[in-house]
């Protein structure tokens, strides 16, 4: 195997360990108040294949990224949440339980976000890309970037202190140009298909797949397939996309398997986590 193979491979298991624990702590860490013992974290991802050198080096990595904070209570180590950590979480959250696959109900406009950064500003720009895509923008030409509807994003770009680099507007399309033309121009309608569509194929069965040995895992891995499905749905108004749109099926399924699992799956967390109010 060659040294470009193998780190690709590491990045990717780090990337998908980083993925699980942002869902574990979504569901019985946030808003709770609570560390968690790092050996209850351990036997949870175990659960899910995850070793014990990997799960370990996630937490010292979200650490060292200000998104855990550590608590000793004699020689055991408990994680709980930073104030960034709670951000991202809701973020998450408000994708999952309030956001929804589907936009029904929005008045033909769009948020316009137009930037230009010096070539010395590489990594601010790779930045400001990454978190426009995150809000659901994207690429109509240049730096010229759009969303569907009204979207606030202030709050999420303030961290880059680019004022003097971005401007935002609300439009509305004239002239030649549609918001079915901007769709299908900017959005890459067949990969947002095509990722609904493999969420379908994996949890869509019946009975349910048998990909966990217990609810609690099932529940951790459902979420954690459901979140980056949606994280990159920009959410686009329903009468612009094709018939038969995959995303109200793969929604219909994740909200069915999620109520059917979450008793189950709280009942072994309750076992498992040990915990310390904070």
């Amino acid at each position: 195997m060659r040294i470009e193979d193998e780190d690709e491979r590491t990045a990717a298991t780090s990337a998908r360990s980083q993925s699980l624990m942002f869902s574990f702590l979504g569901i019985y860490v946030l808003d709770r108040d609570v560390a968690v013992y790092s050996g209850s974290i351990i036997d949870v991802f175990a659960r899910l294949g995850v070793s014990e050198d990997a799960v370990r080096s996630t937490l010292s990595r979200m650490a060292r990224r200000d998104l855990l904070t550590r608590h000793r209570r004699g020689r055991k180590a408990y994680f709980g949440l930073t104030e960034h950590a709670v951000q991202v979480l809701q973020g998450g959250r408000r994708r999952v339980r309030d956001t929804g696959a589907v936009n029904r109900d929005w008045g033909d406009t769009w948020t316009v976000v137009a930037f230009s950064l010096p070539n010395d500003r590489g990594d601010a720009r790779h930045d400001l890309r990454s978190r426009l895509a995150w809000a659901g923008f994207a690429s109509l030409q240049g730096g010229l970037w759009i969303a569907p509807g009204t979207k606030d994003i202030a709050e999420a770009l303030a961290p880059l202190e680019l004022d003097d680099h971005v401007t935002t507007l609300q439009a509305r399309p004239m002239g030649l140009t549609g918001s079915a033309d901007l769709v299908r121009r900017a959005f890459d309608i067949d990969g947002i298909a095509a990722r609904y569509q493999a969420f379908l194929d994996q949890w869509d069965t019946s009975p349910p797949p048998a990909v966990a040995d217990d609810d609690l895992a099932c529940q951790i891995l459902l979420h954690t397939d459901w979140l980056q499905v949606v994280r990159w749905d920009p959410h686009l108004p329903a009468e612009h996309l094709p018939e038969q749109w995959p995303a109200i099926r793969a929604e219909q399924v994740f909200r069915l398997l999620d109520r059917k699992i979450a008793r189950g799956a709280a009942k072994l967390a309750a076992t498992v986590l040990d915990e310390i109010s904070l």
